[in-house]
């Protein structure tokens, strides 16, 4: 029989459907593997020497000759640092310039590299560069949120193999990312707890959805997860903002990313993802009340009528059985 589980961070539910439940290697590319990329490709605008095709970098990881990271603005950003963020409104309407600041982060000059099979040293770098932009888009006061992301594989909605990450500062809170913090605030209101702590020492006392456990993080499959595969990686040390993250914590997020994302490049070969992380709204970073945390999605499946009309989803992956299938691959 089919389960509702209700995702106590967000009230939504979702349905474990049991009978159609496929088994965890069944979500694999059954052998169909990417295409081959070369080391370098002339027509990438992310690879060294066509430096001209992306706008002027906004910071430079190594030196202008030979860079291991570059970040630059996004030549086709959905918002930018032009116009300001006075609200017009009539009737029943509501708009604003589209202000913002919209960054892509190269996170390595070799075409065909992608983060699952990078040193560890390599990752903590890319993380690093995480932070600093993080910090450095937060200097503008009228930044509210802001969101890191990383799209792989055309699934995923990115339209360039080379490896990269991006990352959007918004003047608004999306009522999405509000409602998140608003349930945290309630049930601190409520115990005097964080919520996203609480449901970080239930699953590692029930265990069955832990994928890794590390002195720093936890990487677990959520009781509702969504999503077939939907990974949490959580902090051990409470903090609500990922700009806070110091540099021990980074060299042990690293070292769990990395053994994720292998993971699910060898046991699912290599799926398309998209990574996220969640962090407190730029004004409320002080509050204890939320727990900053990445979530990955591997984009194995589609939201159907049912989940467009409903707003409920269907999960044909038993989180039990994925976080189990995760725990044997070896690396």
């Amino acid at each position: 029989m089919s389960e509702l589980r209700q995702d106590p961070t967000t009230f939504d539910w979702v349905i474990i459907s049991k009978e159609k439940a496929k088994q965890p290697q069944e979500f694999s590319r059954n052998g169909k593997v990417r295409p081959p990329l070369p080391e370098h490709d002339e027509e990438c605008p992310f690879c060294p020497g066509n430096e001209d095709r992306t706008p002027e970098a906004e910071a430079v990881y190594g030196n202008s000759d030979s860079w291991r990271m570059r970040v630059v603005p996004n030549k086709f950003a959905a918002l930018s640092p032009d116009g300001d963020t006075k609200r017009e409104e009539w009737k029943t309407f509501r708009k604003s310039h589209g202000y913002g600041r919209h960054e892509v982060i190269i996170e390595t000059p070799v075409h065909n590299q992608c983060v699952a099979l990078m040193p560890v040293e390599d990752i903590e770098n890319i993380i690093m560069a995480y932070r600093d932009r993080y910090l450095e888009m937060k200097k503008d006061p009228n930044i509210k949120i802001i969101i890191i992301f990383k799209n792989h594989g055309r699934a995923s909605g990115t339209s360039l193999e080379h490896a990269h990450a991006q990352i959007v500062a918004s003047p608004i809170v999306p009522p999405y990312i509000r409602r998140r913090f608003e349930i945290a605030t309630q049930h601190f209101d409520n115990t005097g707890r964080c919520l996203y702590c609480d449901l970080l020492f239930n699953e590692v006392e029930e265990g069955v959805r832990i994928v890794r456990e590390t002195d720093y993080f936890v990487a677990l499959h959520p009781f509702a997860s969504l999503y077939p595969f939907e990974t949490w990686i959580m902090p051990k040390m409470h903090s609500s903002s990922f700009g806070k993250i110091v540099d021990i914590e980074i060299k042990g997020l690293a070292v769990i990313l990395k053994e994720i994302l292998l993971k699910l490049y060898r046991g699912l070969e290599d799926p398309d993802f998209n990574m996220i992380i969640h962090t407190a709204p730029v004004d409320d970073e002080h509050k204890t009340y939320y727990l900053w945390h990445i979530q990955i999605i591997p984009r194995l499946t589609l939201a159907a009528g049912f989940e467009l009309g409903s707003g409920i989803y269907i999960n044909s992956a038993i989180p039990e059985e994925t976080a189990a299938f995760m725990r044997k691959i070896s690396l």
